[in-house]
């Protein structure tokens, strides 16, 4: 129906749209009466004028009721990053008109760019030239975290996302899937409010089976920054160009080593040793002079600190300093000439360290040698050139020996708590997990390692400079009280009243000796312990029984060494790269958030190697496998595969017909009627019958014909609320295996 033309002192509807395009803020109703000059019943007309453009066609409506050309943007909206990388790029967040949305250049006010992918802000947008441009108003926080999981469709056709986190049971409908397919890994984001919670995919990240996929779940759920910024590695390779300097101290001269994993994708530390005439030991720990290249308030430094430490995976790392750095010129490599932060030991026939000092070095490594060719090498095998192994191997071992000493009279915690290691084909596809051996190498290493971060820390100490110090506090009150009363339940006695030291911890591994539940014994004690942190405060490293005690080996890979260089520099006048005034200050709150980032990768890292186990683990489905029980609750028991480690639950109401009661001492499910006793540290085999890659979690039964299932009639539900109840009976429902629904890996 054709529109009748405007009344006498309206705008025509050319001149609206004229306005709403030209005007430098929102136009709404109000703005264009203002700017026509109407009032009264012109208002009224006004309006409906409006409406029959609306209808037409020609104006779309924003939130706030501001009016916009239609197919247009809003002058004021809501608009989300989709690129990054030579400035930001966005789209409307909500986009109705025909064809694809588009795309507008974001210009931030002058400040430095802090977007990423995905981020939402809200801007006020214009046209310029061919284009449109936003100019960022403010960034907006998520209306919730994302949530990662896999598109999943049922036999009606609904599309829903299961989450990833096997804590997470819930499904979330997705009323939207845009450019997901069903069985896609997707970040998404909730919205509603329970129970009507639904999700809308904000990011697809592709098949969750795919090799190497694994790393990338943990890296979009704990939301590691992964991908630097174009500023920031232009930056790296500036400074990576930089000359080393005149005023270095020469040690080209000693066949110094770097020993380190075969698969080490970074060697930031090398040591030499060399025996003196007193029957002591001159000895050089060499690290990566990081803060050479790494200067305060750089955009490196702001990336290294927003990370705060790398992440390692199986299948990749993500650093804390970009590849031009981390992986070239700070990598200690074989043959070429490196800057490094120089701790000069003088060792005691007995261990001890007599004297420390520090300089700023050029140096060039021997020989990049792995654990198992140095062990080999020492022990006679080969893998080694021999004058190599007379020059640098047998010195570095027999300097060992007497650090190895001190360090057995200090009594440190000796956990035996294996490593668990993946390896993976070329392909990305696991060919085994398997505990990491440990060899007199590692061993080496580390002492040398401990005694250079002594020396830093009692340096700085000595100039009374700030330590970023590595903390870790005796255990409290509760914990000890709690472990006096586990291992009771083992007949084994611990006074609370003595002095507590590590060796006090390292005699119950010995009374304990090799029995079966020396492994869960030793799982308790680790629980026992305080978790180590970084500050400023002089409180001890309670594990390795030393007072002093500073990380300084691995600037590379962590904040906090870096910080450590950077007050050696400023304290004892080392040249450029020294630590800030503002830093030193805020020792106590840089700790606290380094601390966190460092308990956020070891999350990641754990999480991401259960996945592995449970896609190793996906062709073992339906087998009986050596397990052992890791953890009891209420609602049934966690057990380990031998030898592998990932978690699987059985669930109460699996183990029989009888009631199960929780007894929360002993850690343990006993049968009501049959007595039967499931307690943590037991060992027995179980049926896998779930193994999802994807979460990491594994699910188990009991062997068919089993103790505890169906020996015994039902009773009534007892009144204690300690008591779990087994099935009615009947036939039980199997989870399936996520591996057959509709991916292969």
């Amino acid at each position: 129906m054709p529109r009748t033309p405007a009344p006498k002192g309206l705008p025509t509807p050319r001149q609206i749209l004229d306005f709403i395009q030209q005007s430098g803020q929102p136009a709404g109703k109000r703005e264009i009466a203002r700017a026509f000059g109407l009032h009264g019943h012109n208002k009224i007309l006004l309006k409906a004028l409006l409406k029959d453009m609306a209808d037409e066609g020609l104006i779309d409506s924003a939130p706030g009721r501001a009016f916009h050309k239609a197919g247009g943007v809003p002058k004021v909206t809501v608009l989300r990053i989709v690129a990054v990388e030579d400035g930001a790029i966005a789209v409307p967040d909500s986009w109705q008109g025909e064809g694809p949305p588009p795309r507008l250049r974001v210009i931030e006010q002058g400040r430095r760019s802090a977007l990423g992918l995905n981020d939402r802000i809200l801007a006020r947008t214009e046209e310029r030239g061919t284009g449109m441009v936003a100019h960022m108003m403010k960034k907006l926080q998520r209306s919730a975290d994302l949530i990662l999981g896999v598109v999943h469709e049922d036999e009606d056709g609904r599309r829903w996302l299961k989450p990833v986190d096997k804590r997470e049971r819930r499904l979330l409908p997705l009323p939207e899937l845009g450019e997901a397919e069903v069985g896609d890994l997707v970040l998404a984001e909730p919205s509603g409010k329970p129970p009507r919670v639904s999700a809308r995919v904000d990011a697809v990240l592709g098949d969750p089976f795919a090799p190497r996929s694994f790393s990338l779940i943990a890296i979009h759920k704990h939301g590691l920054p992964h991908e630097f910024r174009n500023e920031t590695i232009d930056e790296a390779r500036e400074v990576s160009r930089q000359p080393l300097g005149s005023d270095r101290e020469d040690l080209r001269h000693l066949p110094i080593v770097a020993i380190d994993p075969a698969d080490a994708r970074d060697h930031d530390d090398a040591i030499w040793a060399q025996a003196r005439d007193d029957g002591g030991w001159d000895a050089v720990v060499a690290i990566a002079d990081v803060s050479f290249y790494v200067r305060p308030g750089s955009s490196l430094d702001r990336e290294a600190r927003r990370r705060g430490n790398s992440v390692y995976f199986p299948d990749r790392v993500v650093p804390m300093l970009p590849h031009e750095l981390s992986s070239d010129i700070c990598s200690l490599k074989e043959g070429a000439d490196r800057a490094a932060l120089a701790c000069h030991l003088h060792v005691a026939p007995d261990g001890s360290l007599k004297s420390w000092r520090f300089s700023r070095a050029v140096i060039r490594v021997a020989a990049n040698i792995a654990y198992e060719d140095a062990q080999r090498a020492i022990d006679g095998d080969g893998g080694v050139e021999r004058n190599l192994v007379e020059a640098a191997l047998k010195p570095l071992w027999a300097c060992w020996q007497a650090l190895f000493k001190a360090r057995q009279k200090r009594e440190p915690l000796e956990l035996d708590l294996p490593e668990r290691q993946v390896v993976l084909d070329e392909k990305g596809r696991i060919t085994s997990v398997a505990p990491r051996e440990r060899l007199d190498a590692h061993k080496l290493v580390e002492d040398y390692m401990i005694a250079a971060n002594v020396a830093a820390a009692k340096a700085l100490e000595a100039k009374k400079a700030p330590v970023m110090y590595r903390v870790h506090e005796a255990p409290s009150r509760e914990k000890l009280t709690a472990l006096k009363d586990y291992l009771k339940t083992f007949d084994l006695e611990f006074a609370l009243g003595q002095v507590i030291r590590p060796g006090v911890f390292n005699r119950v591994i010995e009374r304990v000796g090799n029995s079966d539940s020396r492994p869960e014994i030793m799982e308790q004690l680790l629980r026992t312990q305080m978790q180590a942190r970084y500050a400023p405060d002089h409180l001890g490293h309670f594990g390795l029984a030393l007072p002093s005690y500073a990380h300084f080996t691995s600037p590379i890979r962590r904040y906090a060494d870096l910080l450590v260089h950077r007050a050696l520099v400023s304290a004892y006048r080392l040249g450029e790269g020294g630590l800030p005034a503002e830093d030193a200050t805020a020792f106590a709150e840089i700790g606290e958030h380094i601390s966190m980032l460092e308990r956020r990768a070891m999350e990641a890292e754990r999480e991401t190697i259960d996945r592995y186990v449970a896609a190793y683990l996906s062709d073992h489905v339906g087998q009986l496998l050596d397990c052992r029980i890791s953890g009891v609750q209420p609602f049934g028991f966690f057990a380990t595969v031998e030898g592998l480690g990932g978690d699987g639950l059985l669930p109460a109401a699996e183990l029989g017909q009888e009631y199960f009661r929780y007894d929360e001492a002993a850690r343990q499910l006993i049968g009501d009627q049959s007595g039967e006793t499931y307690r943590v540290g037991q060992r027995l085999q179980l049926r896998l019958i779930e193994a999802n890659p994807v979460s990491g979690a594994l699910r188990f039964e009991l062997p068919e014909g089993s103790y505890g299932r169906g020996n015994a009639p039902r009773r009534d539900r007892p009144d204690r609320k300690d008591r779990v109840r087994g099935p009615a009976g009947g036939r039980r429902g199997r989870p399936a295996n996520i591996r057959h629904q509709g991916r292969k890996r």
